[in-house]
């Protein structure tokens, strides 16, 4: 009988992610204590962004205990050691004035070290949306997965990994507001719905300033991408346009917006707020 075997999650740690080729010494075996100076970031991090107060008082543990973890890294071609996981310790070393710290070295691809970067960080929490999202990206682009098996590599459902990728195509004023911590994953997924660059930044400013719920910044986005007013009222539009607005609404069973910009031309928006409901207008379409 085969036994059917389960996709690796971040609870197993970085070996369920990268399993060894044969059983794994006791870490005091395999560590050492290197040069500070001989360990160098990881161009590739997911991580970009670092508290600065947290690695202060980081440092200020350290500084009383020393490095309890040590610090995975692999062998770079032009000497030294590569950080896979456990940067922001060695960052907070530096601040302490260690001339030393612990490492465990792992010979690892460079698709396997940045995965193990992006699954140690996850597993941690220690990644905003976005840089999750732009990780997932680069597994992409660089490694050439699928949205399918970057879910089966870190765990994820692949809904999950779909909805970080879309916040990406946010206008870069309001990525730096969710990368401040300002607005939230989910205010960025409500302000797709809004449909143009400068309408999204409009509502992203105001739910900031307004501490709008991600409910109702859902909902002003909708009401945007529909044509009204911020109390709702509809855009100015003709009789003709807005009975066709009508028409197409009831015959797709959503909202639909037409924009009549003369010379027998303009655009239809067909908005749509899940995966699901667009494979149904997807089927009305066809149909």
């Amino acid at each position: 009988m085969t036994v059917p075997t389960k996709k690796p999650r971040l609870g197993g740690g970085l070996d369920a992610l990268i399993p060894a080729s044969k059983p794994q010494l006791a870490l005091s075996a395999q560590g050492f204590n290197a040069p500070i100076e001989d360990v160098h970031p990881n161009r590739g991090q997911p991580r970009t962004h670092f508290n600065e107060e947290a690695l202060e008082e980081l440092a200020q543990t350290i500084r009383t205990l020393g490095i309890v973890q040590a610090i995975l890294v692999r062998k770079r071609a032009q000497g030294g050691y590569e950080i896979i996981a456990g940067e922001r310790r060695w960052r907070a070393a530096q601040r302490a004035g260690l001339r030393e710290v612990p490492v465990f070295v792992r010979e690892l691809t460079d698709a396997q070290a940045f995965e193990a970067a992006l699954i140690e960080n996850l597993s941690r929490e220690n990644l905003n949306p976005l840089e999750v999202a732009r990780g997932f990206q680069h597994m992409i682009d660089e490694d050439g997965h699928t949205q399918e098996t970057v879910a089966q590599r870190v765990g994820k459902d692949r809904s999950t990994v779909a909805n970080l990728l879309r916040l990406l195509k946010l206008p870069d004023s309001v990525l730096a507001r969710i990368t401040a911590g300002v607005l939230t994953e989910g205010h960025g997924r409500a302000l797709l719905g809004a449909g143009d660059t400068k309408t999204m930044e409009k509502l992203a400013a105001a739910a900031v300033s307004k501490q709008w719920s991600v409910r109702e910044t859902e909902r002003r986005a909708r009401d945007a991408a529909q044509g009204k007013t911020n109390d709702g009222a509809a855009g100015k539009k003709s009789a003709n346009v807005r009975d066709l607005e009508e028409r197409l609404s009831r015959a797709l069973g959503t909202r639909i917006r037409v924009d009549d910009t003369g010379d027998g031309k303009g655009k239809i928006t067909v908005p749509y707020s899940s995966l699901d409901e667009l494979d149904r207008l997807i089927e009305r379409f066809m149909g």
